[in-house]
């Protein structure tokens, strides 16, 4: 093979990897109609945590929820920063919250 269709091929290679990573979308769960955005995931951790507890607990979760994760439409465009077993650090890419970034658990991300 030439070197030139090596190269050509290798940069084809490259710039599709570099595409893929930017495919990612928030998805709802069902009867919802956006995603929570948490600013950390460490905040995630700690509210889901509560809200498992149920009772007082989980109330407060609830509501701590309401008060730090910022409410982000279904189907929005995301670039996956990090990701972990728990979800994924993203940057929104489009949208009026262009820009922001945040933590999303994994069941919201597609």
């Amino acid at each position: 093979m030439k070197p030139w269709k090596l190269l050509a091929a290798a940069a084809a290679v490259a710039i599709s990897l570099a595409l893929s990573g930017c495919g990612h979308k928030l998805v709802a769960l069902q009867g919802e109609k956006s995603v929570p955005l948490y600013t950390d995931e460490q905040t995630y951790m700690n509210l889901s945590k509560l809200k498992q507890q149920g009772g007082v607990q989980g109330m407060l979760g609830a509501v701590g929820q309401s008060f730090t994760a910022r409410q982000i439409d279904d189907q929005t465009p995301v670039k996956v920063i990090s990701s972990d077993n728990n979800g994924s650090e993203v940057e929104i890419i489009d949208g009026p919250m262009k820009g922001q970034s945040g933590f999303v658990a994994k069941q919201n991300l597609e």
